[in-house]
């Protein structure tokens, strides 16, 4: 998977890499986006040392970040439903609202000390519920930011970011804290989320309707997406891949407070600061990274990250002084950016626009569910046995993930997902079908020479992922006993509608895929299509 490079990388590559600033509306939107994360990352630094003060438990600790990522992984793929569904500018309005609204009352109760640990945790968990419903909106929001060859940037800027915000938001918490106690964050927080409200009023174009042809309803949209992961093998090695890093990763988030408190004696602004050392590592890795990409494909980046992020926590399991925990850290940001950002373009890269918002929650919920499991399962190690023990069993886990490289290597590029609109008619459709009939049954009849037909069969169950994927429920191929070579594909798709959807669906990667099968048809004319519709 490595890719060949002629040159040595230049500055056209860090001027690309910049280049999406140049969009007025992105660099607002990344903006504002980049104050509201600051504000964030203070609220989460007060909430993680607050359980710290409230509870010693390590389990509790990771019950704050569990808490944090368990409503992306319930709610995602309903979010990104929403998403590919409804007007994406007044969602994220109204739900930066309740947002705003509910971090505040977290820094009134801060503040009139009536805060208990299951309070904490619940109250969370409801501002992890309003960022599941946020963050697949936002997502699929990025195509419409920047051109599609300055995707992979714009992805990269986010996290860059994203990044920014851990290296500011920690050490701004600390000073606020420090001078106006721990319910100034929530506050400062609360007041994050003007700013992206105020962003989002100005841009009309988030309004922008994601799917194509007829609206989807919610319980089919929802369906879809899962049916699209389900058939769609590349974008599953993706998955599986960036499941296994975050479970591997999530050690050092949900430890690091526990190992500052019990190891190192150490405040919330040990513990602030050593956040910022993460977040400078990401920050600075998001400037070299368009020359490490240059470099190092994909999968070497990704893996890199996996094999930095297993060293980082050998060594936690090991350090006592603080400040080479914080250069060490600092390696932790870095593959932490290396490694997702090539997960979340690969991802970009496999999903065509009707599909993102749905499947970019998808990818969060495995991020939320990995994060839940390994926050819990890290913090009840920790518990049983000690922290610095949790942090080297973590590292065998994360070199031990290097064995999926094998078997489910990153694409270097994506397909083409421009709409190929590519189908051969059936010139006996009735057109005044109503949208509601079905099932439908759709059957094409192929003529193909004998000694082909392995080959032939070989080509047409790859291009029944693309049925399936797109629309089909049911899938088969029959030959015909009678007449040699005559072989009938059929699937089935649950309405007329659906099945219209499905033309529209079909993308120019698909459409060569096709025709690849149809060069294996013999007979005089195109392949025989039919439409079978169940009676009214």
């Amino acid at each position: 998977m490595t890719q060949s490079v002629d040159r040595a990388p230049t500055v056209a590559h860090l001027a690309s890499f910049w280049a999406p600033f140049a969009q007025p509306t992105f660099l607002v939107i990344w903006s504002v986006t980049l104050l509201g994360n600051v504000a964030t990352a203070m609220r989460e630094l007060a909430a993680a040392w607050l359980m710290t003060s409230l509870s010693l438990s390590a389990v509790a600790v990771g019950a704050v970040k569990a808490a944090s990522a368990l409503p992306m992984l319930l709610l995602a793929l309903p979010a990104g439903a929403l998403a590919d569904m409804v007007n994406r500018r007044y969602l994220n309005i109204s739900v930066n609202m309740v947002l705003g609204i509910v971090t505040a009352g977290i820094g009134v109760a801060t503040l009139t000390e009536s805060l208990t640990p299951t309070l904490l945790v619940a109250a969370v968990f409801v501002t992890g519920v309003g960022s599941a419903l946020l963050q697949p909106t936002q997502q699929s929001l990025v195509p419409l930011l920047v051109e599609r060859p300055q995707l992979e940037q714009a992805v990269a800027l986010n996290g860059m970011g994203l990044n920014l915000a851990r290296a500011v938001g920690p050490a701004a918490a600390g000073v606020l804290v420090a001078g106006l106690g721990m319910a100034a964050a929530f506050f400062a927080n609360a007041l994050g989320y003007l700013f992206v409200i105020a962003a989002f009023v100005w841009w009309k174009g988030a309004g922008t309707r994601a799917g194509v042809g007829s609206r989807e309803r919610f319980p089919g949209a929802v369906a879809a997406g899962l049916r699209f992961v389900r058939h769609e093998p590349v974008l599953k090695r993706v998955l599986w891949r960036l499941a296994w890093f975050v479970f591997v990763a999530s050690a050092y988030w949900t430890l690091l407070p526990v190992l500052v408190r019990r190891e190192f004696a150490g405040s919330a602004g040990l513990y602030g600061n050593l956040l910022a050392c993460i977040g400078i590592g990401t920050a600075i890795t998001a400037l070299i990274l368009p020359l490490l990409r240059a470099r190092l494909s994909p999968e070497n980046t990704f893996r890199l990250g996996l094999l930095g992020t297993a060293a980082v926590l050998a060594a936690l399991a090991g350090l006592s002084n603080v400040y080479l925990a914080a250069l060490v850290v600092g390696l932790a940001g870095a593959a932490w950016l290396a490694a997702l950002t090539v997960a979340n373009v690969a991802a970009q890269a496999l999903l065509p626009d009707w599909m993102r918002g749905r499947g970019m929650a998808i990818y969060l919920a495995i991020f939320a569910g990995a994060m839940t499991i390994g926050s819990l399962t890290w913090g009840w190690v920790a518990d049983h046995t000690s922290v610095r023990a949790a942090f080297a069993i973590a590292a065998l886990a994360g070199l031990g993930g290097l064995l999926l490289a094998r078997r489910a290597p990153i694409p270097a590029h994506g397909p083409d997902l421009t709409p190929g609109m590519h189908w051969w008619p059936d010139p006996h459709v009735n057109q005044a079908i109503s949208a509601e009939r079905g099932p439908v049954l759709v059957s094409i009849e192929y003529q193909i020479d004998g000694a082909a037909a392995p080959q032939f069969l070989k080509l047409l169950r790859e291009l029944s992922a693309e049925r399936l994927r797109d629309g089909a429920y049911q899938w088969g191929v029959f030959e015909d006993v009678g007449q040699a070579g005559l072989f009938v594909e059929t699937f089935l798709v649950s309405s007329w509608e659906e099945h219209e959807r499905q033309y529209r669906r079909i993308s120019r990667d698909d459409a060569r895929r096709e025709e690849m099968v149809l060069r294996f048809h013999r007979g005089p004319d195109l392949p025989l299509v039919r439409h079978w519709v169940a009676p009214p």
